[in-house]
């Protein structure tokens, strides 16, 4: 048999004249008779097609069957019971592959009713890469290449750049590229700090470096106070034979080491590769805490919020983010746990597979191990205290927005949208998405304008807006993506525009609002528009206005980004992109030849020929290009 294997639905469907969660009962009742006795993976599909639920099996037949039985399931299963119109089925070999396959479908579909990683971007590394005389000492964030060491991971990029910076105080080896390596002549400003060896001069020789390549590697990898010791021993040697100014470089090392081991907090003897997880849970809502040990070296923290918790158990909810977290990257030998997770073994089994060796899940009761999973308790319940407070905060100054312009209701989803352009050059439109809960950066969006004219405001905004509801009617989007409030950067023209676009495409039930700045465009002379009613300001120090400043600060800031983005990318490119037949070679040798697009425009056909590389028919396809019709 294949890795898996995709199951065919009944030949009919059968649904029950019934009320609506034995429907989607009987429905399931329907698969029943098709459904092996074998491990693989469902989903529960709803009305239009999006993916309710995913879930895995030792046995289908066994695992579907109790939602036949919706009253005995929890509240939230069983509206998802009644939400289901179809069901879709995968067979696989083993538990354990019908669990890994699980975790990449909830990443993919991020089902509704499925326990959710809400943040699931990727850690930074520390990499050394050989394959050249002079091994660098770099930054890493993405997929890992062959030729190279990975150390970490960090919580956060930041904890990466500081320790980054104290190693190479502590180990002064190249951070350039090669290319950067190969063109210099004398020593940059990182050997003028003395974070540089300046090998590319020869300051240093590969003996030496690869004596300090040597010592990072130990340093981290754990083996701190050997380097340490080593390093103590050499300066005073210096000291001893007068040799003061190398005895000072050692004593400046062994700082920036001490000074690394200090900045990483937790360090500990009680594990050496492992990552702690923590959960705490109140109210529905649940904070998952992640630290990094390696080699006993303590690489930072992050705090997680899993969405959909609801009536979930503690130890189903850490299982679902162990699965999800570790998906796409490898688990460390030992992860110490806060709670005990069902079917325990049957995860970390799992989590070997994708790791490529042994992995121990385990909950610790005392002793060191169990003291590091308590620190990582308490962070995630002052994390989610944090959290729950902000969460109010915001919603305050939601109502209060509500209350301030008259709106019929709070706001559940706010959009904010913005332009950006340079004289009509490269313009872009975007909204982003904010509510009771914060910024929403996931739902984010961007528009590249298309038919307004490039620098007419009202016109860009009219297009953006038409794209945007259209949009969401031809994809019939639930209530969830569908704005309470839209909110303009922009006065009364703005308004007006927005106002005509939503009433032509007959929108009903979204507020709108602008905000225009004062006379002299300072911050806190806002005056605030809606349909049909005077302009108004808010007085200087209300926090709903600073809300408002906040909202409309975070679109400008990312339409800005988006159209340097776009921009740069422009900038990028060339005329000759557009020609068939010119690739990576020829481009650069046609620039090279006239010195840009334009100098190749504006060549005649025997020009053309002259340049290597570029035949007669190429030569001939290039002036046809720019010549066509003349």
């Amino acid at each position: 048999m294949d890795a898996s294997t995709t199951i065919a639905p009944p030949a009919a469907g059968h649904r029950s004249s019934s009320a609506e969660g034995l429907e989607g009962a009987a429905l399931i009742r329907a698969h029943l008779l098709t459904l092996p006795n074998a491990p693989g993976v469902y989903r529960m599909v709803g009305a239009k097609g999006d993916v309710l639920y995913v879930g895995k099996a030792k046995s289908l037949k066994k695992r579907v069957v109790t939602y036949t039985k919706p009253q005995a399931l929890p509240s939230r299963l069983q509206r998802m019971v009644a939400l289901t119109r179809s069901m879709e089925f995968v067979q696989t070999r083993s538990e354990v592959e019908a669990l890994l396959l699980e975790a990449n479908l909830i990443k993919r579909y991020r089902p509704s009713f499925n326990i959710l990683l809400r943040d699931d971007k990727s850690f930074p590394f520390i990499a050394l890469r050989h394959g050249h005389p002079f091994p660098m000492l770099a930054r890493h964030r993405g997929q890992k290449v062959a030729g190279a060491e990975y150390f970490g991971p960090f919580a956060s990029s930041g904890a990466v750049h500081e320790t980054m910076n104290a190693l190479l105080r502590a180990f002064p080896l190249r951070s350039c590229t090669d290319a950067v390596f190969e063109a210099r002549t004398r020593p940059c400003l990182q050997h003028q700090i003395k974070r540089c060896s300046a090998p590319c001069v020869g300051r240093i020789d590969e003996g030496a470096y690869g004596e300090l390549v040597r010592e990072v590697r130990g340093f981290l990898g754990g083996r701190t106070r050997e380097v340490q010791e080593r390093l103590q021993g050499e300066m005073r040697a210096a000291s001893e034979r007068l040799d003061f100014e190398q005895a000072a470089a050692l004593r400046d090392r062994l700082k920036a080491i001490a000074h690394i081991s200090s900045r990483q907090g937790i360090n500990t003897d009680a594990v050496d590769d492992a990552d702690v997880i923590a959960l705490h849970e109140e109210a529905g809502e649940a904070c998952v805490q992640v630290f990094f040990y390696r080699s006993g070296r303590n690489y930072g923290n992050r705090a997680h919020y899993p969405a959909n918790v609801g009536d979930a158990g503690e130890g189903e909810v850490l299982a679902a983010f162990i699965a999800q977290f570790y998906a796409e990257r490898p688990a460390p030998g030992q992860v110490l746990l806060s709670h005990a997770v069902p079917e325990d073994g049957l995860l970390a089994e799992a989590l070997a597979v994708r790791a490529g060796r042994r992995v121990e899940l385990l909950v610790p009761r005392r002793g060191p191990k169990c003291e590091l999973v308590a620190i990582a308790k308490g962070n995630a319940e002052a994390a989610l205290a944090r959290k729950r407070a902000e969460q109010g905060a915001q919603r305050r100054l939601v109502e209060g927005l509500a209350e301030r312009f008259g709106l019929e209701k709070v706001p559940e989803r706010i959009e904010v949208y913005d332009n950006s352009h340079i004289q009509g050059a490269h313009a872009v439109g975007s909204f982003v998405v904010a509510g009771p809960d914060g910024f929403e950066r996931r739902a984010y969006r961007t528009f590249n304008i298309k038919e307004a004219t490039p620098g007419d405001d009202y016109a860009m905004m009219g297009e953006v807006l038409g794209r945007r509801f259209r949009r969401l009617a031809k994809e019939d989007h639930d209530a969830g993506a569908r704005p309470d409030l839209v909110l303009i950067d922009g006065g009364a023209g703005q308004l007006a525009a927005a106002k005509a676009v939503l009433d032509g495409l007959g929108v009903e039930g979204v507020e709108l609002l602008g905000v225009a700045k004062g006379p002299e465009r300072d911050k806190g002379e806002e005056r605030f528009f809606r349909p049909d009613r005077e302009p108004v300001m808010l007085a200087p120090r209300d926090p709903v206005l600073y809300f408002i400043q906040r909202l409309r600060d975070e679109a400008h800031r990312f339409a800005i980004e988006t159209h340097r983005g776009k921009r740069r990318r422009a900038i990028g490119t060339s005329k000759l992109d557009a020609i068939p037949g010119i690739g990576g070679k020829r481009k650069k040798a046609l620039l090279g030849h006239f010195g840009s697009a334009r100098g190749v425009q504006g060549a005649s056909l025997a020009d053309l020929e002259q340049v290597p590389g570029v035949s007669k028919a190429v030569a001939r396809a290039i002036h046809d290009h720019f010549h066509e019709g003349g």
